[in-house]
């Protein structure tokens, strides 16, 4: 551990939004434990006063003020920390602290920003740094360039070839971003997402591809784990914050497994990342081909889900790690036996699955897709995917018993209900099932793998039995 380090400021996540909820509050409350832990003084950034963090024992000092530059600087200027946390609260903390160091304001305070170097975040969050940076060690991105204006972004479509993705960097929850089918597509989509920011990324849409992620922690000295892989239940397109989300993966081969976690663990290495991050690929089923879509050099709430499933304290060990201890260094606080540097196995099955409340919203579609719509999220453990997808439905409180024995769900065009997706989607493939359409249609019009849609299949099978 670095002794230098007495006084720290963590900037949490501010108000709760779209994207940036109270898994959060959970990163943040840990990292101030761990700091309290080694008799470091911390001080709170955090204008919401409904959260855990900013309870009246936790920290030493608490400000309820907005994470933003202007009112940071006021109190890096007040309080003189000798460092700072930006990666416990989610996208807000981390561009207020890119600003920051834009400003110069790490600098004039002498003030150290803990844990992965603001270099490295800014190489995740910029697109075209992020790209040419992987080039180096020859791990593919999607085919993809930077755009600056409509014209250009046209340009750009024209030699990719359609559909295209939109992505906007250093954006929450996907904003701005989507699927672009033609020209008139891409000009309404850019022009809009030019009013968030001055760059978006142009990349080819990789349709029917896996979304898988693996969350990594990795300390000064580059020792690195796996913590744990997941996979996306719905295709690439889908937000991971829209989509069913499992854990561990359940249709990777041994091989495939190896494979992401070898790229992810050279990545982070070669990115100098210190504490944890999520690296997440788009996989393709059949050609064992990848791209690495994006890394997030924070906490998320994959991580908040990767922690919860595991029982690794990642937020936990994030801190201890930007401290400058090492992951041999560290016990696991929550077995008290094993070392943080031991990855965990996990013999059950985990489920997410998106909460979404779209009534509550006026004029808002129902289709999901590459940005977050969803207000929340549950998590179910079971033995098998199919208890816990059941058990994951029942915990949304959306009336449903499960995945079957409900009162209908009624879909003027199934066929649509199943090719564009919505968050009644899993019904839709149930309800399919029944109606007699094929494992192997359902999977052409959803791109789901057809894995799940058997063990769907079995659930709807078992409701049969029962009838």
């Amino acid at each position: 551990m670095d002794q230098s380090i007495k006084k720290v400021i963590i900037l949490g996540s501010a108000a709760l939004k779209i994207g940036e909820a109270g898994e959060f509050d959970y990163s943040g409350s840990q990292a101030i434990k761990a700091l309290k832990e080694e008799g470091i003084y911390t001080i709170l950034v955090n204008p919401n006063i409904a959260t855990i963090q900013t309870s009246e024992d936790l920290a030493d000092e608490v400000y309820f003020l907005p994470v933003n530059a202007e009112f940071v600087e006021r109190i890096i200027a007040k309080t003189k920390p000798d460092g700072i946390l930006l990666s416990f609260g989610g996208q807000t903390a981390l561009n207020t602290g890119l600003e920051l160091n834009r400003r110069g304001v790490f600098q004039k305070y002498n003030v150290r920003v803990l844990g992965t170097p603001i270099e490295t975040i800014l190489e995740t969050e910029d697109r075209h740094l992020f790209i040419d940076k992987l080039k180096e060690i020859g791990v593919k991105t999607a085919r993809s360039a930077t755009a600056e204006s409509v014209t250009e972004a046209i340009d750009i479509a024209a030699n990719i070839g359609y559909p295209v993705m939109v992505r906007i960097a250093f954006a929450l929850g996907g904003l701005g971003s989507g699927i672009c089918n033609d020209e008139e597509e891409l000009s309404q989509k850019v022009g809009k997402a030019l009013t968030y920011t001055n760059q978006v990324l142009i990349e080819e849409y990789l349709l029917g591809w896996k979304e898988i992620e693996y969350e990594v922690m990795c300390d000064r000295y580059s020792n690195c784990i796996a913590i744990c892989n997941m996979e996306n239940f719905d295709p690439m397109g889908i937000h991971t914050g829209e989509s069913i989300v499992v854990a561990p993966s359940q249709t990777l081969s041994n091989h495939d497994c190896h494979k992401m976690r070898t790229l992810a663990i050279k990545t982070i290495r070669h990115l100098g990342i210190v504490g944890e991050c999520n690296i997440q690929y788009a996989y393709h089923p059949e050609s064992d081909d990848y791209r690495v879509i994006e890394v997030n050099a924070r906490l998320s709430r994959s991580s908040a889900l990767a922690s919860k499933a595991t029982g690794y304290p990642i937020a936990f060990i994030a801190a201890k790690l930007a401290l400058g201890f090492g992951l041999h260094e560290l016990k696991n606080s929550i077995t008290q036996i094993t070392s943080a540097f031991f990855e965990p196995a996990l013999d059950y099955c985990v489920v997410k699955i998106p909460k979404w409340d779209l009534k509550k919203f006026r004029r808002v579609s129902k289709q999901i897709g590459s940005g977050m719509k969803s207000v929340g999220e549950i998590m179910a453990i079971g033995r098998n995917f199919e208890e816990a997808l059941q058990k994951g439905l029942r915990m949304l409180e959306s009336g449903a018993k499960g995945l079957v024995a409900n009162k209908r769900v009624a879909f003027s065009n199934l066929e649509n209900a199943l090719q564009e997706p919505t968050d009644e989607r899993i019904f839709a493939i149930a309800e399919a099932i029944k109606k007699g359409f094929s494992i192997t249609k359902i999977y052409e019009l959803t791109h789901i793998d057809r894995w799940f849609i058997y063990k769907i299949q079995n659930i709807v099978r078992i409701e049969k039995q029962l009838a």
